[in-house]
């Protein structure tokens, strides 16, 4: 290989994306290549992909044209969810070279001696059942944060998911490997970490390549809450019915980590979580947001819903928005149900009509809106700490309090990645929120 050829990377989808596309980049600087913008000229672009939503499917090929339009020769290469779900219609996608599987991924190095432009696309993906062993990631370098990668694949089988069919089943790092690299993050001055995972309260499942549990998620949360010179841990999405008491009594005490849960709902009617195939009712999801709530006034909590699955009559749905109306959660991510090919759900009855889907997506973002908006109002005179982002956008630097309130302040890049204490002042009529300082001291927690 050429030391002086060029890398680019663009990620789709979630921060387990994020976190394998950080540890695949690093593979090709220790190869000799210079990694460079997306934005920029690259002699090999790779796409990392994501096949959640039909949305996601129709960005690649935007993407594909972006890094095209930079450099007509340079060699493209998909890969993650949707390279491993649907190869061929990537590889027949026009400029695309180098199709990737779930297990490929981690060997992109291996595939490219010859970067010659392919008249359509090559394939490797293994059978999705030859995704049975660990692959840890982290990224470093592009946010002010560390997504973490401590598990992957899912043993669920939730009706409307192809995340089983593109990672495979649940695997879990190694407890010990978990540890080294949250202690090689802290070491490169990154702030915080954000553990993410396809099920991370799964966690310890195939640790050692056994199906057992070797340890659970509260041991791991215990363990990295004991390693120094953290600042911040932040647990990504977790399953209402893998988190546990004992994880969020935990978290209440804790000084690292932080008091704001993503939780998946994905309906509030019990009708249509039985239909989904989730692992719990609605109950034990409320009971889980009083518990945070009644130990954690202030903890932030977001929900990701799905509207106009197969059957969501209106009566269902509006059981879901009520019950969100109703219930103390901070923001919503809102999922309109778009029909995935080799899932239960593609074959049910009663579809419901995508202009219906559409007006229900758009009332439940309107509720959002409400409940950030709420959630904010409720801070306002509270002190927190703000960790800093490092962009600049249009003359303010942003950062987010422990308990994930965005604020904003006119740009100083001396503040770039340091932890301030902070009074919340006032919202910003963009819905942001103003501080004034307590202390311009860059705290040590």
């Amino acid at each position: 290989m050429i030391a002086t050829k060029k890398v680019a990377f663009y990620t789709l989808g979630c921060k387990l994306n994020f976190s394998e596309t950080s540890t695949i980049a690093r593979d090709f600087v220790n190869e000799g290549f210079e990694r460079v913008d997306f934005s920029e000229s690259a002699d090999i672009y790779v796409i990392n992909t994501c096949s959640v939503t039909e949305n996601a499917d129709k960005r690649f090929k935007t993407t594909v044209k972006q890094a095209l339009k930079s450099n007509a020769n340079a060699f493209v290469i998909a890969v993650g969810c949707y390279a491993q779900l649907q190869p061929q219609e990537l590889a027949d996608v026009n400029g695309v070279d180098l199709v990737l599987g779930a297990t490929e991924k981690f060997k992109i190095t291996d595939y490219i001696n010859n970067l010659s432009k392919n008249e359509i696309g090559h394939i490797h993906s293994c059978d999705i059942d030859e995704a049975d062993f660990y692959v840890g990631s982290y990224s470093i370098g592009d946010r002010t944060r560390a997504f973490l990668k401590v598990q992957d694949g899912c043993d669920y089988k939730c009706t409307y998911c192809t995340i089983p069919l593109a990672r495979g089943i649940s695997r879990s790092d190694t407890l010990t490997n978990v540890l080294k690299n949250a202690k090689e993050i802290s070491q490169k001055g990154i702030k915080e970490i954000v553990l993410t995972g396809v099920n991370i309260g799964d966690y310890g499942k195939g640790e050692f390549g056994q199906k057992k549990h070797e340890h659970t998620f509260f041991e791991l949360v215990q363990a990295l809450d004991g390693v120094t010179g953290i600042e911040r841990l932040r647990i990504s999405s977790i399953e209402p019915n893998l988190l546990k008491d004992e994880t969020i009594n935990f978290v209440s005490k804790s000084q690292r980590f932080v008091p704001h849960f993503h939780i998946p709902l994905q309906s509030g009617s019990n009708v249509l979580l039985k239909q989904m195939r989730r692992r719990y009712l609605r109950e034990l999801y409320q009971n889980r947001v009083e518990l945070i709530k009644k130990v954690m006034p202030h903890a932030c909590i977001g929900v990701d819903v799905i509207v106009g699955f197969p059957g969501e009559t209106e009566a269902l749905f509006l059981e879901t928005f009520n019950f969100l109306s109703a219930l103390d959660v901070s923001y919503l991510h809102v999922f309109t149900y778009s029909e995935r090919p080799n899932t239960l759900a593609a074959e049910m009855d009663h579809p419901v009509p995508k202009a219906q889907r559409a007006k229900r997506s758009k009332l439940l973002r309107g509720l959002s809106v409400k409940k950030r908006r709420a959630f904010y109002e409720s801070q306002i005179g509270s002190e927190r700490t703000v960790l800093f982002e490092s962009e600049n956008k249009l003359g303010y630097i942003h950062g987010f309090t422990e308990n994930y309130v965005k604020v904003k302040t006119p740009w100083n890049p001396t503040l770039v990645n340091t932890l301030h204490q902070v009074r919340l002042t006032h919202i910003d009529p963009d819905g942001i929120v103003r501080f004034e300082f307590i202390s311009k001291h860059n705290m040590a927690l």
